[in-house]
């Protein structure tokens, strides 16, 4: 990297932490004043609060990294502008890409710092939200968050889980039927349980007081063997892909929305889209960062300083709608109204055009929109 190249990565990267630490910190006061009556009112322990906050950060900072950059950009560029460095480097033989070109990869790696928040800890925080404050408010009480009357299909094993009660979060099934098919949909084995636990290590499930009940070809029942505990190693099912079905799309990591779109391949396409559609936003929300160095970048240089307010206005606005824009085709997706892929990636794709047409623009000397003039 050039000093040069090291002078503008610099002086955009200190107003950047800066806009991220003020964006985190007025989100924190704002959340206390919401959240603080109930942390008080449920006497919640100092470690419970840290913990609440901290947790959820990841989602706070995934939110606050494209729009500090963007305003970073902005405020460094429109600086240099203004004292007529941009116009030295551009005299000196630079082009304004070559000029941009530190910034575009700092874009693109916060891209990547962005890509793996929003992996798995950023959707995760959402969850944490809603069930640390629920704890607080109505009890940690694990029977209040169980599943009830959940029914499970198995297409590829060909096998059914009837579970009157589970519980997500200690991984623990209670009063359990468990249907085999053969080939033909004929009843090959039952399992009843008053409880099933199943162990990770092993890959084994757990049955607790129960019987196993066999039949013959003709569907007749031929055995039943009755049991205290009996340990079953020939099932595929976990007890996470058992209440997948059930889950939030919005609160799930990339590698559990995988395996919740392969266990669940049998579910309706309109079912599925939102899964479907969060998968792919996962990807795609990241490189926000990417287009907001392509929209601020070209509309920071300014060659005069009657175009400054406009510039800005526009670079902001452009931002604004495409936060907008991801809302709303996300949304559709989520509807099953367009096609997953095209929810996510579509908004991105067309303000990153827009924002290549604006750094064309100012290469080659043209005008750009003045929202001002």
């Amino acid at each position: 990297m050039q000093i040069l190249d090291r002078y503008i990565f610099l002086r955009v990267l200190l107003p950047f932490i800066y806009c991220v630490v003020g964006f985190v910190s007025v989100w924190l006061v704002f959340d206390l004043s919401e959240n603080a009556p109930a942390f008080l009112e449920n006497k919640a322990p100092l470690s419970l609060i840290f913990e609440f906050y901290l947790l959820r950060a990841p989602e706070i900072i995934l939110m606050s990294i494209p729009s500090g950059l963007l305003l970073a950009v902005l405020y460094a560029l429109t600086q240099m502008s203004r004292r007529n460095e941009i116009i030295s480097m551009l005299c000196a033989g630079r082009s304004v890409v070559r000029v941009l070109l530190p910034l575009l990869v700092l874009g693109l790696l916060l891209t990547a710092v962005a890509t793996a928040l929003n992996y798995a800890a950023a959707p995760h925080a959402g969850a944490v939200k809603k069930e640390i404050l629920t704890d607080l408010r109505k009890g940690a009480d694990p029977d209040r968050k169980a599943v009830r009357g959940h029914l499970f299909r198995n297409r590829e094993d060909r096998r059914f889980w009837y579970v009157a009660r589970l519980n997500p979060g200690i991984e623990r099934l209670y009063r359990v039927q468990i249907m085999q098919e053969g080939p033909d949909g004929s009843p090959r084995r039952n399992y009843y349980a008053e409880q099933a636990s199943y162990d990770h290590a092993t890959r084994t499930w757990r049955l607790d007081r129960g019987k196993v009940v066999d039949f013959n070809p003709r569907g007749d029942v031929s055995e039943q063997r009755y049991f205290e505990v009996l340990r079953v190693r020939n099932l595929s099912e976990t007890p996470w892909r058992i209440s997948s079905s059930v889950l939030d799309a919005n609160f799930l990591s990339v590698p559990e929305l995988r395996e919740y779109l392969r266990n669940n391949d049998h579910f309706t396409a309109a079912r599925l889209a939102p899964y479907r559609t969060q998968l792919a936003y996962r990807w795609a929300l990241p490189w926000g960062c990417f287009v907001a160095v392509l929209i601020a970048g070209p509309l920071g240089i300014i060659y005069s300083r009657r175009g400054l307010m406009g510039s800005i206005t526009l670079a902001i606005l452009l931002f604004f709608f495409l936060i907008l824009g991801s809302s709303l085709f996300l949304a559709l997706g989520k509807g099953y109204r367009i096609n997953a892929t095209v929810a996510a990636w579509a908004p991105v794709l067309f303000f990153a055009a827009i924002g290549g047409v604006l750094i064309w623009m100012r290469s080659t000397n043209r005008e750009l929109p003045n929202l001002l003039s």
